[in-house]
């Protein structure tokens, strides 16, 4: 049965309230593995995201390349691989690119591993059908529809120009596959969210990092582990928009922010005397000014005074960064589990 006709009959079935089994369509998660990444406990991302990961990820060459999100395994020590049929693995860290999402890992053993087909994500159109696949059996497999396509601004000092917004939402969103009715890969699944649509209202959904944006990348995050281009300025802030005001949530330790004198629930208010106008627009700003190392000159309002500060930028790769392990990955894992 191709793609085409299994997206049929799943819609079909979903609409009737019937359960779709994993046994049912082997073929839309041939390329699916489980990812479950293991971090220390002083990684800088530990106490956000946790020492114990788990999502999905999808194999996309006969090499063992595994394309997921990548805050499941940024600053792992040690990364296990579960295959369609149950078996596990233990996988390398490859490659992590912080303008897009992607993360990249890599198996030595490939075999038994189908590589999903890339797509050409920019064909999609608002309205089009499409398969979202996790690992997993009852559940992993659901039909949905691209919503939207446009820009998304993450309190993580992340913004992408033309994100895909697809619903109704997986719970397993997490590095899911987000294939089209042929079977070829357009996304890679990243948060659950809401969309405010006009005539329906707020819409639960998912963002997914459009493929394209992979292609560009691949060769140097096999290579390199990064993309080759210069990293854009990084401050340390996870900041939040309410009524195109910019406001900070959290300060991270050690970090440009921090040692600038930045603190929560502070106002941004400018970026080197232009005013700010919401999320997209600041980190459009601060970016603009050069590459990770340049200063930001920051207008804050901080309590009841307006403030300027001047904050030197980082490379945020130099801040989460990869640290070897003096034990085994598989007794890392072992000690885990």
């Amino acid at each position: 049965m191709n793609c085409r006709c299994l997206f049929i009959v799943l819609s079909v079935l979903i609409v009737c309230g019937v359960e779709v089994q994993a046994a049912d369509v082997p073929a839309a998660q041939a390329s699916i593995v489980k990812i479950r990444a293991f971090i220390p406990s002083d990684a800088r991302t530990a106490a956000a995201l946790g020492t114990q990961r788990e999502g999905s990820g999808v194999v996309i060459d006969p090499d063992g390349h595994i394309l997921t999100i990548g805050y499941l395994i940024i600053e792992s020590e040690a990364i296990e691989v579960v295959r369609p049929d149950g078996t596990s693995m233990v996988a390398s860290y490859v490659g992590y690119d912080h303008a897009t999402g992607f993360g990249l890992l890599k198996v030595g053993q490939p075999r038994g591993l189908v590589p999903v087909k890339l797509g050409q994500s920019s064909q999609l159109n608002i309205g089009d059908p499409i398969l979202l696949v996790s690992h997993g059996s009852a559940g992993a497999i659901r039909p949905a529809s691209l919503i939207a396509r446009q820009d998304f601004a993450g309190y993580w000092e992340y913004l992408l120009d033309e994100a895909f917004f697809v619903a109704p939402p997986h719970p397993g969103f997490a590095g899911a596959a987000m294939l089209d009715a042929d079977g070829r890969l357009m996304g890679i699944g990243s948060i659950y969210t809401q969309l405010l649509m006009p005539q329906y209202g707020t819409v639960p959904c998912n963002m997914f990092v459009p493929i394209d944006l992979l292609k560009p990348i691949l060769p140097d995050l096999i290579k390199k582990g990064r993309a080759a281009k210069p990293s854009r300025p990084w401050l340390g802030l996870n900041v939040d928009e309410a009524r195109g005001r910019v406001f900070i949530d959290r300060v991270h330790a050690d970090s440009p922010a921090e040692t600038a004198g930045l603190q929560e629930n502070d106002i941004i208010l400018g970026v080197n005397q232009e005013p700010v106008t919401g999320l997209a627009d600041f980190y459009s700003k601060v970016w603009a000014l050069g590459h990770a190392g340049v200063r930001v000159p920051l207008t804050v309002l901080q309590g009841d005074r307006i403030k300027e500060f001047d904050v030197l930028s980082a490379d945020r790769y130099d801040y989460l960064r990869i640290r070897p392990s003096l034990k085994a990955p598989r007794a890392i894992i072992e000690k885990a589990i």
